[in-house]
Protein backbone atom coordinates (compact mmCIF):
# COMPACT_ATOMS: atom_id res chain seq x y z
CA UNK A 1 0.00 0.00 0.00
CA UNK A 2 1.38 3.47 -0.94
CA UNK A 3 2.23 5.96 2.22
CA UNK A 4 -1.13 7.51 1.80
CA UNK A 5 -2.86 4.14 2.58
CA UNK A 6 -0.67 3.74 5.44
CA UNK A 7 -1.80 6.73 7.08
CA UNK A 8 -5.13 6.47 5.98
CA UNK A 9 -5.46 2.78 7.89
CA UNK A 10 -3.00 4.55 10.67
CA UNK A 11 -5.60 7.10 11.41
CA UNK A 12 -8.41 4.61 11.17
CA UNK A 13 -7.08 2.59 14.02
CA UNK A 14 -6.64 5.43 16.32
CA UNK A 15 -10.11 6.49 15.57
CA UNK A 16 -12.13 3.23 15.93
CA UNK A 17 -9.88 2.35 19.14
CA UNK A 18 -8.61 -0.33 17.63
CA UNK A 19 -7.44 -3.19 14.78
CA UNK A 20 -10.96 -5.20 14.32
CA UNK A 21 -13.22 -2.25 14.38
CA UNK A 22 -10.66 0.05 12.02
CA UNK A 23 -11.17 -3.59 9.54
CA UNK A 24 -14.61 -3.30 9.91
CA UNK A 25 -14.73 0.64 8.28
CA UNK A 26 -12.58 -0.44 6.04
CA UNK A 27 -13.68 -3.47 4.59
CA UNK A 28 -10.02 -5.03 5.44
CA UNK A 29 -9.22 -7.96 7.76
CA UNK A 30 -7.84 -7.17 11.38
CA UNK A 31 -4.75 -9.14 9.85
CA UNK A 32 -4.10 -6.69 6.70
CA UNK A 33 -4.30 -4.05 9.02
CA UNK A 34 -2.18 -5.31 11.18
CA UNK A 35 0.20 -6.15 8.79
CA UNK A 36 -0.43 -2.42 7.28
CA UNK A 37 0.48 -0.55 11.28
CA UNK A 38 3.36 -2.98 11.52
CA UNK A 39 5.12 -1.91 7.95
CA UNK A 40 4.33 1.58 8.84
CA UNK A 41 6.26 1.78 11.80
CA UNK A 42 9.36 -0.72 10.32
CA UNK A 43 9.55 2.05 7.71
CA UNK A 44 9.34 5.15 10.65
CA UNK A 45 11.46 2.94 12.76
CA UNK A 46 9.48 4.09 15.65
CA UNK A 47 6.62 2.24 17.40
CA UNK A 48 3.44 4.23 17.18
CA UNK A 49 1.30 2.02 19.27
CA UNK A 50 1.11 0.27 22.31
CA UNK A 51 -0.69 -3.07 21.88
CA UNK A 52 -2.71 -5.33 24.80
CA UNK A 53 -5.06 -7.91 24.57
CA UNK A 54 -7.13 -5.42 26.03
CA UNK A 55 -6.50 -1.74 24.79
CA UNK A 56 -4.64 0.26 22.41
CA UNK A 57 -2.79 3.58 23.14
CA UNK A 58 -0.38 5.86 20.96
CA UNK A 59 3.29 6.11 22.40
CA UNK A 60 4.18 9.66 22.34
CA UNK A 61 5.76 9.47 18.87
CA UNK A 62 2.59 8.48 17.93
CA UNK A 63 0.58 10.39 19.07
CA UNK A 64 2.60 13.71 17.15
CA UNK A 65 2.46 11.44 13.98
CA UNK A 66 -1.26 11.10 14.43
CA UNK A 67 -1.56 14.87 14.87
CA UNK A 68 0.23 14.92 11.02
CA UNK A 69 -1.38 12.39 9.70
CA UNK A 70 -5.00 13.86 10.83
CA UNK A 71 -3.86 17.14 9.17
CA UNK A 72 -2.48 15.89 6.26
CA UNK A 73 -5.26 14.02 5.02
CA UNK A 74 -7.56 16.72 5.69
CA UNK A 75 -5.55 18.74 3.21
CA UNK A 76 -6.00 15.78 0.81
CA UNK A 77 -9.56 15.78 1.16
CA UNK A 78 -10.17 19.40 0.64
CA UNK A 79 -8.01 19.36 -2.13
CA UNK A 80 -9.99 16.83 -3.68
CA UNK A 81 -13.17 18.44 -3.11
CA UNK A 82 -12.00 21.50 -4.91
CA UNK A 83 -11.21 19.65 -7.71
CA UNK A 84 -14.27 18.08 -8.02
CA UNK A 85 -16.12 20.95 -7.50
CA UNK A 86 -14.17 22.84 -10.14
CA UNK A 87 -15.45 20.21 -12.49
CA UNK A 88 -18.90 20.89 -11.02
CA UNK A 89 -19.56 24.02 -9.89
CA UNK A 90 -19.15 26.84 -12.73
CA UNK A 91 -16.40 29.44 -12.01
CA UNK A 92 -13.37 30.84 -13.56
CA UNK A 93 -12.49 33.02 -16.54
CA UNK A 94 -14.66 32.88 -19.23
CA UNK A 95 -13.51 34.39 -23.00
CA UNK A 96 -16.32 34.96 -25.13
CA UNK A 97 -16.62 36.58 -28.99
CA UNK A 98 -19.08 37.78 -30.69
CA UNK A 99 -20.39 39.56 -33.63
CA UNK A 100 -20.12 43.80 -33.05
CA UNK A 101 -24.10 43.95 -33.73
CA UNK A 102 -25.47 40.77 -32.14
CA UNK A 103 -23.08 41.32 -28.90
CA UNK A 104 -24.69 44.72 -28.07
CA UNK A 105 -28.30 44.28 -28.65
CA UNK A 106 -28.79 40.96 -27.78
CA UNK A 107 -25.67 38.87 -25.56
CA UNK A 108 -24.51 41.70 -23.53
CA UNK A 109 -27.96 42.51 -22.07
CA UNK A 110 -27.73 38.68 -21.03
CA UNK A 111 -24.43 38.82 -18.76
CA UNK A 112 -25.85 40.01 -15.64
CA UNK A 113 -28.37 37.74 -14.99
CA UNK A 114 -25.82 35.18 -16.14
CA UNK A 115 -23.53 36.42 -13.53
CA UNK A 116 -26.18 36.30 -10.53
CA UNK A 117 -26.96 32.71 -11.70
CA UNK A 118 -23.02 31.51 -11.50
CA UNK A 119 -21.13 34.29 -9.06
CA UNK A 120 -17.68 32.26 -9.59
CA UNK A 121 -17.60 32.51 -13.19
CA UNK A 122 -15.97 35.95 -14.96
CA UNK A 123 -17.01 36.84 -18.33
CA UNK A 124 -14.22 38.66 -21.14
CA UNK A 125 -16.52 39.86 -24.14
CA UNK A 126 -15.25 40.31 -27.12
CA UNK A 127 -16.88 41.96 -29.84
CA UNK A 128 -15.94 41.75 -33.78
CA UNK A 129 -17.19 40.51 -36.91
CA UNK A 130 -14.19 39.18 -37.62
CA UNK A 131 -13.68 35.33 -37.23
CA UNK A 132 -11.90 34.20 -34.39
CA UNK A 133 -9.58 31.08 -34.30
CA UNK A 134 -10.91 30.13 -30.73
CA UNK A 135 -8.14 27.84 -30.44
CA UNK A 136 -5.22 30.14 -31.47
CA UNK A 137 -6.67 32.80 -29.33
CA UNK A 138 -7.70 31.26 -26.07
CA UNK A 139 -11.48 31.60 -27.01
CA UNK A 140 -13.75 29.28 -24.80
CA UNK A 141 -16.78 30.46 -27.09
CA UNK A 142 -18.35 32.02 -30.58
CA UNK A 143 -21.49 33.17 -31.56
CA UNK A 144 -21.77 33.00 -35.39
CA UNK A 145 -24.23 33.43 -38.01
CA UNK A 146 -24.59 31.35 -40.97
CA UNK A 147 -23.48 28.36 -42.50
CA UNK A 148 -20.66 26.01 -40.57
CA UNK A 149 -17.42 26.25 -42.12
CA UNK A 150 -14.85 24.46 -39.56
CA UNK A 151 -15.65 20.74 -39.02
CA UNK A 152 -12.94 20.67 -35.59
CA UNK A 153 -15.60 22.84 -33.54
CA UNK A 154 -18.51 21.52 -31.94
CA UNK A 155 -21.96 23.42 -32.88
CA UNK A 156 -24.72 24.32 -30.29
CA UNK A 157 -27.90 25.50 -32.34
CA UNK A 158 -29.19 28.45 -31.10
CA UNK A 159 -32.12 30.35 -33.94
CA UNK A 160 -32.33 31.23 -37.38
CA UNK A 161 -32.47 34.55 -37.78
CA UNK A 162 -34.03 37.19 -40.82
CA UNK A 163 -32.94 39.35 -42.61
CA UNK A 164 -34.77 42.21 -43.46
CA UNK A 165 -34.48 45.03 -46.83
CA UNK A 166 -35.56 48.06 -44.54
CA UNK A 167 -35.51 51.93 -44.81
CA UNK A 168 -36.71 54.83 -43.25
CA UNK A 169 -40.22 56.49 -43.62
CA UNK A 170 -38.89 59.35 -45.01
CA UNK A 171 -36.18 58.06 -47.05
CA UNK A 172 -38.91 55.88 -48.37
CA UNK A 173 -41.54 59.29 -49.04
CA UNK A 174 -38.68 61.20 -50.86
CA UNK A 175 -37.40 58.55 -53.30
CA UNK A 176 -40.36 56.35 -53.42
CA UNK A 177 -40.95 52.32 -52.66
CA UNK A 178 -39.14 49.92 -54.58
CA UNK A 179 -42.11 47.09 -55.51
CA UNK A 180 -39.42 44.91 -57.47
CA UNK A 181 -35.68 43.56 -56.22
CA UNK A 182 -34.35 45.23 -60.07
CA UNK A 183 -35.94 48.63 -58.64
CA UNK A 184 -32.96 49.08 -55.85
CA UNK A 185 -30.43 49.96 -58.31
CA UNK A 186 -32.07 53.49 -58.58
CA UNK A 187 -31.70 53.85 -54.46
CA UNK A 188 -29.07 53.99 -52.53
CA UNK A 189 -27.92 51.19 -50.61
CA UNK A 190 -25.75 51.15 -47.48
CA UNK A 191 -23.09 47.80 -47.52
CA UNK A 192 -20.11 46.44 -45.96
CA UNK A 193 -16.77 47.31 -46.43
CA UNK A 194 -14.92 44.93 -45.32
CA UNK A 195 -17.44 41.69 -45.42
CA UNK A 196 -18.13 41.15 -48.77
CA UNK A 197 -20.48 38.08 -48.40
CA UNK A 198 -22.58 40.54 -46.56
CA UNK A 199 -23.03 42.35 -49.66
CA UNK A 200 -24.64 39.84 -51.62
CA UNK A 201 -28.37 40.33 -51.73
CA UNK A 202 -30.27 37.20 -52.75
CA UNK A 203 -34.12 37.64 -53.83
CA UNK A 204 -36.44 34.63 -54.31
CA UNK A 205 -38.46 35.83 -57.98
CA UNK A 206 -40.86 33.60 -59.81
CA UNK A 207 -37.53 32.69 -62.29
CA UNK A 208 -35.16 31.55 -59.04
CA UNK A 209 -33.04 33.69 -57.53
CA UNK A 210 -32.34 37.39 -58.20
CA UNK A 211 -29.10 38.10 -56.96
CA UNK A 212 -28.31 41.97 -55.97
CA UNK A 213 -24.99 43.74 -55.13
CA UNK A 214 -25.73 46.84 -53.49
CA UNK A 215 -24.07 50.24 -54.53
CA UNK A 216 -24.70 53.32 -52.70
CA UNK A 217 -22.51 56.77 -51.03
CA UNK A 218 -22.04 55.09 -48.08
CA UNK A 219 -20.53 51.66 -46.67
CA UNK A 220 -18.85 51.09 -43.20
CA UNK A 221 -17.30 47.17 -41.05
CA UNK A 222 -19.90 46.24 -38.97
CA UNK A 223 -23.84 46.53 -38.81
CA UNK A 224 -24.44 48.71 -36.08
CA UNK A 225 -22.93 52.18 -38.34
CA UNK A 226 -25.20 50.74 -41.05
CA UNK A 227 -27.91 50.82 -38.96
CA UNK A 228 -27.61 54.07 -37.63
CA UNK A 229 -27.30 55.41 -40.89
CA UNK A 230 -30.46 53.62 -42.45
CA UNK A 231 -32.05 55.30 -38.92
CA UNK A 232 -31.05 58.46 -40.09
CA UNK A 233 -32.94 58.06 -43.86
CA UNK A 234 -29.64 57.94 -45.35
CA UNK A 235 -30.40 54.71 -47.80
CA UNK A 236 -31.94 51.11 -48.14
CA UNK A 237 -29.99 48.35 -45.92
CA UNK A 238 -30.20 45.10 -44.95
CA UNK A 239 -29.99 43.83 -42.30
CA UNK A 240 -30.21 41.47 -39.35
CA UNK A 241 -34.08 41.41 -37.71
CA UNK A 242 -32.37 41.05 -34.16
CA UNK A 243 -31.40 44.59 -34.91
CA UNK A 244 -34.29 46.13 -36.69
CA UNK A 245 -37.24 44.62 -35.55
CA UNK A 246 -37.74 47.57 -32.35
CA UNK A 247 -37.71 50.04 -34.68
CA UNK A 248 -39.74 48.46 -37.31
CA UNK A 249 -42.25 47.95 -33.96
CA UNK A 250 -41.77 51.54 -33.28
CA UNK A 251 -42.19 52.92 -37.05
CA UNK A 252 -38.53 54.14 -37.37
CA UNK A 253 -37.80 51.73 -40.31
CA UNK A 254 -40.02 50.06 -42.54
CA UNK A 255 -39.44 46.84 -43.96
CA UNK A 256 -39.82 46.32 -47.86
CA UNK A 257 -39.70 43.91 -50.62
CA UNK A 258 -40.89 41.52 -48.18
CA UNK A 259 -42.49 39.54 -50.75
CA UNK A 260 -38.87 38.38 -52.47
CA UNK A 261 -37.01 37.91 -49.02
CA UNK A 262 -39.18 36.48 -45.85
CA UNK A 263 -38.09 32.84 -46.17
CA UNK A 264 -34.27 33.75 -46.35
CA UNK A 265 -33.06 32.95 -42.68
CA UNK A 266 -29.19 32.16 -41.30
CA UNK A 267 -28.30 29.80 -38.82
CA UNK A 268 -26.79 31.22 -35.42
CA UNK A 269 -25.02 28.60 -33.77
CA UNK A 270 -22.61 28.81 -30.22
CA UNK A 271 -19.41 27.18 -31.36
CA UNK A 272 -16.37 25.78 -29.08
CA UNK A 273 -13.69 23.35 -29.38
CA UNK A 274 -14.24 20.41 -27.85
CA UNK A 275 -17.06 18.34 -25.98
CA UNK A 276 -14.28 16.15 -24.04
CA UNK A 277 -13.92 17.59 -20.35
CA UNK A 278 -16.42 20.66 -21.27
CA UNK A 279 -16.07 23.07 -18.24
CA UNK A 280 -18.84 23.93 -15.95
CA UNK A 281 -18.84 27.29 -17.21
CA UNK A 282 -19.10 26.58 -20.43
CA UNK A 283 -21.60 24.50 -20.33
CA UNK A 284 -23.41 26.43 -18.42
CA UNK A 285 -23.28 29.46 -20.89
CA UNK A 286 -24.15 27.63 -23.38
CA UNK A 287 -26.95 26.46 -22.28
CA UNK A 288 -27.89 29.79 -20.90
CA UNK A 289 -27.89 31.01 -24.46
CA UNK A 290 -29.85 28.23 -25.78
CA UNK A 291 -32.73 29.19 -22.91
CA UNK A 292 -32.64 32.85 -23.85
CA UNK A 293 -32.93 32.24 -28.05
CA UNK A 294 -34.96 28.67 -27.98
CA UNK A 295 -37.45 27.72 -29.27
CA UNK A 296 -38.29 31.46 -30.35
CA UNK A 297 -35.49 34.26 -30.21
CA UNK A 298 -36.10 37.36 -28.26
CA UNK A 299 -36.35 39.56 -31.65
CA UNK A 300 -39.01 37.72 -32.83
CA UNK A 301 -41.24 37.94 -29.45
CA UNK A 302 -42.13 42.07 -30.14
Amino acid sequence: MDKIGELTVFAKVVDEGGFSAAARAMNLTPSAVSKQIGRLEDRLGVRLLNRTTRSLSLTPEGRSFYERCTRILSDIDEAEAEVTSAHTTPRGMLRLSCGVAFGRHQVSPLISEFLERYPDVQVEMIQTDSVVDLVEQGVDLAVRFGELQDSSLVARFLARSKRAICASPEYLERHGVPQHPSELQDHNCLFFSTLPHLNEWIFKVPEGEYPFRPQGNFSANNGETIHDMALSGLGIARLAEFLVAPDVRDGKLVRILQDYYRDITVPIHALYPTRRHLSPKLRAFVDFLVEKFSPVPPWERL
